[in-house]
């Protein structure tokens, strides 16, 4: 005869109310049982003293006997630290995880993200060449710019020299312009 520690249910509709008993195993449910080794009450608080109640004498000497515990009747007894824990079974159901369409979006979206991060990337790194390009460009133009700011003023200056070397006076727009041109550089 092989024998089960399980439960067996009781109580009012959507008021459960089970009982620990030792069964032979092809008997039903809530049919004939060997003993009543306890209690398991879901509807109150899991702290609540009578949420649980079993009889560790007679389940100790009922395991001893060979009487083999169900899933969640084996869970009870790991936590009371009458039998070792056991662990959570691996074959979960898969209700939880997305159907096969799902996950072909989702890596579609990922791929398409990359993909964007990607040329956000080139785009960024290409606006920081044009920006440093343009940079250069610009600062070799006010080189350039000054460079012949610089030469025109010299060129005036030598004029001038010249002019009053010779002794004849410089004409009155050239020296206008030195002038502004000095204003400018200051």
């Amino acid at each position: 005869m092989a024998l089960r520690i399980r439960l067996s249910r009781g109580g009012a509709k959507k008021r459960p109310f089970y009982r620990i008993i030792v069964a032979d195993s092809r008997k039903p449910r809530d049919g004939r049982f060997i003993e009543r080794i306890g209690t398991y009450n879901p509807m109150v608080g899991k702290d609540h003293p009578d949420r649980l109640k079993i009889n560790d004498e007679r389940t100790k000497y009922w395991l001893g006997v060979g009487a083999k515990p169900s899933e969640r009747v084996a869970r009870f007894l790991g936590d009371r630290g009458i039998i070792e824990k056991p662990p959570i079974p691996s074959k979960q159901t898969k209700q939880h995880l997305p159907k096969n369409k799902m996950v072909e979006r989702q890596k579609a979206a990922e791929e398409h993200a990359a993909k964007m991060a990607e040329s956000r990337a080139a785009a960024e790194v290409e606006a920081k060449r044009v920006a440093e390009e343009k940079a250069k460009a610009d600062a070799e133009a006010a080189a350039a710019a000054t460079a012949e700011e610089k030469a025109k003023q010299e060129k005036a200056a030598a004029d001038a020299k010249a002019a009053a070397a010779d002794g004849i006076a410089p004409p009155p727009a050239a020296t206008e312009e030195a002038k502004a041109e000095e204003k400018k550089a200051e």
